[in-house]
């Protein structure tokens, strides 16, 4: 790194960032409740890069590339020779690069005891290991539904970020993956669901839960019906489709969205003109237990703050990457990690009322951001009909457009996390059109 930094200072480049990640990980690779294999690693990823102004000042370019490690000196001088030149060629418009500014650690961070640890050992790799197999060693299952296979990831991270204008910090944060394959069967045929979780730490109870609602799934999916042609229709999301709809907010918020004239939000005007449900409010967190995000800076040293980004559906910021903030003329701007979203009014059985589908399991599912136009296609959802009856169905799909959806939303009071995000256990959206895959059920 000091070798870098020199050759840097001596270039052509006008500024440059160089972000130093070392990672420590355990990977564990189980087919049933056997382990297959496993592995550790131990690699460092090295990034820099170069920004370079044109000859009369007016225009700002960058470009990036990654170094090795192990590379020569000659051959980092040509890297960055060559991103110089590649930085002349963009025509962006100039940007005053963040200035260092001192953060808060977060909560939840390493402590100066993991931090030894790690430098000494693998302690907390392996206490996270153990917590995460001897969830999966516990988990009821039956002949007919159960762990087809999983893969566990812990990792401990310590990331340097360097820069031309005098920033110099280091984050060390831990992150986890879980991959995991459940089976059911019956008599006529066998199918799969899949789950992918990005979290911190072991968060075991969140984690134990879903596995057992997604064992759940497996076993109504056996015995679902064709989903019935139901027109327009209120739908409920309870499980991770539901960040998606959330992420249409947040990513309208974001500076490069409004640079772009991707946004149509206005600070202070509220984005809906009749509101029949619910608010939402959304913030910038800076900690969320389990998440794999809790930072104390974003990816370009700015310090990250706890902040309202919309308040009852009025945008209240706009926040993002330092060039598109800086175009707003946000000075106090950064990169969102953890987010999450309040505003809910209904309990878990309130917003299960009345005749509506719940989708659970999605072959695709996306919202659109910037026309806000949404569609999925249905793997397993309940069917809740005007009697009250409970009917597991499949196939068929959903489309609806979010600003046909927004006063008339509903969520929980209680919310749950998906990695970063923290979001309402379960939304509402009261126009959306269910296209069947049969006539009736």
């Amino acid at each position: 790194m000091e070798k870098m930094i020199k050759l840097l200072e001596s270039s052509e480049a006008d500024a440059w960032e160089l972000t130093d990640l070392k990672t420590r990980g355990w990977e564990f690779y189980f087919i049933g409740h056997r382990l297959d294999q496993n592995r550790a690693k131990d690699v460092e990823h090295i990034r820099v890069k170069i920004y370079k102004y044109s000859e009369d000042r007016q225009s700002l370019g960058m470009a990036t590339a990654e170094v090795s490690p192990s590379e020569s000196e000659d051959m980092i001088r040509k890297t960055i020779s060559d991103l110089v030149y590649q930085a002349s060629l963009v025509k962006n418009k100039p940007y005053r690069l963040n200035p260092p500014v001192a953060a808060e650690e977060p909560r939840g961070s390493l402590t100066s005891q993991d931090v030894s640890e790690r430098q000494t050992g693998l302690s907390p790799l392996a206490e996270d290991a153990k917590d995460y197999i001897t969830i999966f060693q516990n988990i009821a299952e039956t002949d007919t539904e159960y762990l087809n296979s999983y893969e566990i990831f812990t990792e401990r991270n310590e990331q340097r970020l360097i820069t031309s204008e005098g920033i110099d910090i280091t984050q060390i944060y831990p992150t986890s993956m879980l991959d995991i394959v459940v089976n059911a069967r019956n008599d006529e045929h066998e199918i799969e669901l899949y789950r992918l979780y990005h979290l911190g730490s072991c968060s075991s109870s969140q984690v134990r839960q879903d596995i057992e609602e997604l064992l759940r799934f497996g076993k109504d999916r056996l015995k679902a019906v064709p989903t019935p042609h139901l027109g327009l229709s209120a739908i409920v999301l309870s499980t991770d489709a539901a960040v998606s709809v959330y992420e249409y907010f947040l990513d309208n918020l974001n500076a490069a969205f409004l640079v772009r004239g991707m946004s149509q939000f206005e600070i202070g005007k509220p984005i809906a003109s009749q509101i029949c449900g619910d608010r939402v409010t959304l913030q910038s967190v800076r900690f969320l237990e389990g998440s794999p995000s809790n930072f104390s800076y974003d990816s370009e040293g700015a310090p990250i703050r706890d902040c309202v980004l919309m308040e009852s559906f009025i945008p209240e910021k706009f926040i993002g990457s330092r060039m598109f903030s800086q175009y707003l003329g946000l000075e106090e701007s950064f990169i969102v990690s953890n987010w999450s979203v309040g505003g809910g009014s209904k309990n878990s059985e309130e917003i299960r009322t009345g005749q509506f589908l719940e989708i659970v399991e999605f072959s695709d599912f996306q919202v659109d951001s910037m026309t806000g136009d949404l569609f999925g296609e249905i793997r397993l959802a309940y069917y809740h009909d005007e009697n009250g009856q409970i009917i597991p169905v499949t196939g068929g799909s959903v489309s609806g457009n979010m600003m046909d959806n927004i006063g008339h939303m509903y969520m929980t009071r209680k919310t749950r996390c998906y990695a970063n995000a923290q979001i309402p256990c379960a939304t509402r959206l009261e126009k959306i059109t269910i296209a069947g895959a049969a006539s009736n059920v």
